[in-house]
C-alpha cells in the first residue's frame, strides 16, 4: 500500500439514496436546508444537492428511469449498480462516501493494486443549473472502491472534468445556519475489520483507535466508524443493523450559531434532541439517516 505517500483526500460529498426527490425536497428545505434544482443522470438516475461553503454537499439520489438503471447496471455502471443493491436491502441511507480527486484514473489502479477495486471507471456528463440562471455542463470521472464483504458502502473517487464555480450563490446559504459537514458517522460490529477500506479511500493510514471504534481524519472532515454500542453512547440513537459490514448512520454539520439552527428546526416543527451542545434529528423519509448539528469551533 502507497497511501503514507499521500495526502489525505478531501470529503467531496455523500449519496444519500431517496425514494423520492420531492419527498427528500420537502424533508431537506425543512430541516433549512437550500435544495438545487433536480438534474438528471444519463443512465436513469437523478439528483437534487445540498451545497455547503466548505466544498461539500449531500446528493440525494432517486431513480427517475428504472428501465435506463437497469441497463445501466447490465452494462457494468457500478454506481447505478450498487444504489439498485443499496435499495433492494435498505430502501434508503447513506450508502457512499466520495473523496475528490486529480486523477481517477490513477486512483483506481490504486485501489486495484491493494485489493479494493469495485468495477470499471465511470465518465460522464449532465447538465446543472443554478438559482441565477447559469448553467454549466458538469463532467465526472469516478473511480470505486469496496469491500466484498460488505454490501451496504463503498467509496469512490470523483474528479471533476469541469470544474463547478466556486461562487454558486444563494446555494450556500442555508436558514439552518449549516456551513459544512464535520464528520461523517459508520456502524459496525467490529469496524478495525474495514479500516484498510478507509485508509485505502481517504488516503490516510493514520488510524485512531478507541474503544467505540476507529476515526480516520481526511483533508476537511473525520470519518468514524463506531460500534453500535458506540454509536449509541455517541449519539443516543439505535442504529439498526442487517449483518455484518460498514452502514452509514450518522451526518454531523457544523453551523454558524447553534441558537440559529435550533430556531430553524422548532419553526418548522422538526422534532429533535438535545445532546450536549449537539442537535440530533432523528432518520426520516428522504433523509435516511441521523442528522446531528453542532456550532463550528
Amino acid at each position: 500500500m502507497e497511501t503514507q505517500h499521500q495526502a489525505p483526500r478531501a470529503i467531496d460529498h455523500l449519496v444519500l439514496p431517496v425514494g423520492s426527490l420531492d419527498v427528500a425536497r420537502a424533508r431537506l428545505s425543512a430541516l433549512g436546508f437550500t435544495v438545487s434544482a433536480d438534474a438528471v443522470h444519463p443512465f436513469g438516475t437523478e439528483n437534487a444537492c445540498v451545497f455547503f461553503a466548505d466544498d461539500t454537499y449531500l446528493e440525494p439520489l432517486a431513480v427517475a428511469g428504472r428501465e435506463d438503471c437497469e441497463a445501466a447496471a447490465k452494462a457494468g455502471n457500478v454506481f447505478v449498480a450498487r444504489d439498485q443493491a443499496f435499495r433492494f436491502r435498505k430502501g434508503e441511507g447513506l450508502s457512499a462516501i466520495v473523496v475528490k480527486s486529480d486523477d481517477a484514473s490513477a486512483d483506481d489502479r490504486r485501489f486495484r493494486r491493494d485489493g479494493f477495486g469495485a468495477g470499471d471507471i465511470l465518465e460522464f456528463a449532465r447538465p446543472m443549473r443554478f438559482p441565477d440562471g447559469r448553467e454549466i455542463n458538469a463532467a465526472f470521472t469516478l473511480a470505486f472502491a469496496a469491500d466484498l464483504r460488505g454490501p451496504d458502502f463503498f467509496l469512490f473517487a470523483c474528479q471533476r472534468i469541469n470544474a463547478l464555480p466556486t461562487d454558486r450563490g444563494a446555494l450556500l446559504v442555508h436558514d439552518n445556519g449549516v456551513v459544512g459537514i464535520s464528520r461523517i458517522v459508520l456502524v459496525e460490529d467490529n469496524p478495525s475489520d474495514f479500516q484498510y477500506l478507509l485508509e485505502i479511500g481517504l488516503c490516510q493510514r493514520d488510524v485512531m483507535a478507541h474503544s467505540f471504534g476507529i476515526s480516520l481524519v481526511a483533508a476537511n472532515a473525520t470519518v468514524d466508524a463506531l460500534t453500535p454500542e458506540g454509536f449509541t453512547a455517541h449519539f443516543g440513537g439505535v442504529s439498526s443493523r442487517k449483518g455484518r459490514g460498514l452502514e452509514g448512520a450518522a451526518v454531523v454539520f457544523h453551523c454558524r450559531d447553534i441558537g440559529v439552527t435550533e430556531a430553524c428546526l422548532a419553526g418548522n416543527a422538526i422534532a429533535y434532541q438535545k445532546l450536549g451542545a449537539r442537535l440530533i434529528v432523528a432518520p426520516a423519509p428522504g433523509q435516511g439517516v441521523l442528522f446531528v448539528f453542532e456550532e463550528q469551533a
